[in-house]
């Protein structure tokens, strides 16, 4: 019985190693194990391609969908704000400033929510977004403070849009007033971007404002001319001109006795929409009115005298500029 199990054993452990060598000879074999590794690496990244996009293309896609539906939302939503304000009448600043906070309200909704189909808690972020909203406050009190500045020229309305006004020595056409910026438009056309703070904080001149403008026009004449001839030319171009108001009457008087000219004060009034119209009109009139008539419009000017002693020590430049004057 021994012999039998010791002969059964020894039989075993004789094919197992003989199996063993075998299969050490093929694992041996360099194109066995480039197929193997092949098999393994194709299995790998298949599976995790897999699992990538079982897991995240399906919220990517939602994220996606959800902002863009909520781009598209605040686009539609700023649409019915501007008709809604064209058939109430309401003020076209107003109109466009409710406009843009809508949308930058909606843009924030869809973002929040597209966070949210990606997975994120977004509750658990209130804290932190109390937080980073203090952190950002402190830090952008500049534009916090445009934020208020628009409020305040969207409700206390020193001028609207389409109005020409004058703020920090700038002139320009009120295109919109956003939440930060106003834009304007400069006479020649060029677009200018201003802080509302830096408009709430300065004077604000609107030229547009009232129906009727007053053109202030100084011209100087000699004191050789005759004051009642260039009175009687300046009355004569003023009338002459068919855009300026009989109401209020012009004022045409002497100003002052300059150092070198006598200066009269020509104020027509006209429309404000024919402002600049008019008085670059009067300007060339009178300047072509005075030469037809032989009267000056005088420079600047000064008289220098040379006291020549006339003793050795003259100087041969005085000298010369001395008989030249004579």
């Amino acid at each position: 019985m021994n012999g039998i199990f010791s002969s059964m054993i020894s039989g075993s452990m004789s094919s197992w190693m003989l199996a063993q060598a075998a299969a050490d000879a093929v694992l041996e074999s360099p194109d066995v194990l480039q197929q193997l590794k092949a098999v393994l690496e194709t299995d790998f990244s298949t599976a995790m391609m897999i699992r990538v996009v079982t897991r995240w293309v399906p919220s990517l896609l939602a994220a996606l969908l959800v902002f863009l539906a909520g781009r598209v939302l605040s686009r539609v939503v700023t649409r019915m704000i501007d008709q809604a304000a064209r058939t109430a009448r309401m003020d076209e600043t107003l109109a466009r400033f409710v406009g843009n906070v809508a949308s930058i309200g909606m843009l924030m909704v869809a973002c929040i929510a597209s966070l949210g189909c990606l997975g994120v808690d977004t509750t658990s972020m209130s804290a932190v977004l109390v937080a980073s909203g203090f952190a950002i406050g402190m830090a952008l009190q500049g534009s916090l403070s445009n934020v208020a500045s628009g409020v305040l020229l969207v409700f206390f309305r020193p001028f609207r849009v389409g109005d020409l006004i004058e703020v920090n020595s700038v002139q320009g056409k009120v295109v919109e007033i956003q939440i930060f910026n106003t834009l304007l438009l400069s006479p020649d056309n060029v677009r200018i971007v201003l802080p509302n703070v830096s408009i709430t904080s300065g004077m604000i001149r609107n030229l547009s404002a009232e129906p009727t403008r007053r053109i202030d026009l100084v011209i100087g004449c000699s004191y050789n001319d005759s004051l009642r001839d260039v009175r009687a030319l300046l009355e004569q171009i003023v009338a002459s001109e068919p855009k300026i108001l009989a109401t209020p009457a012009p004022v045409i008087a002497v100003l002052e006795l300059a150092e070198s000219s006598v200066n009269f004060v020509v104020r027509p009034w006209v429309n404000s929409a024919d402002y600049h119209t008019v008085k670059f009109s009067l300007t060339e009139k009178i300047k072509l009115g005075f030469d037809e008539r032989g009267l000056t419009i005088p420079f600047p000017s000064r008289d220098v005298f040379v006291h020549h002693s006339g003793g050795a020590m003259s100087i041969p430049i005085l000298d010369a500029a001395a008989a030249a004057a004579a």
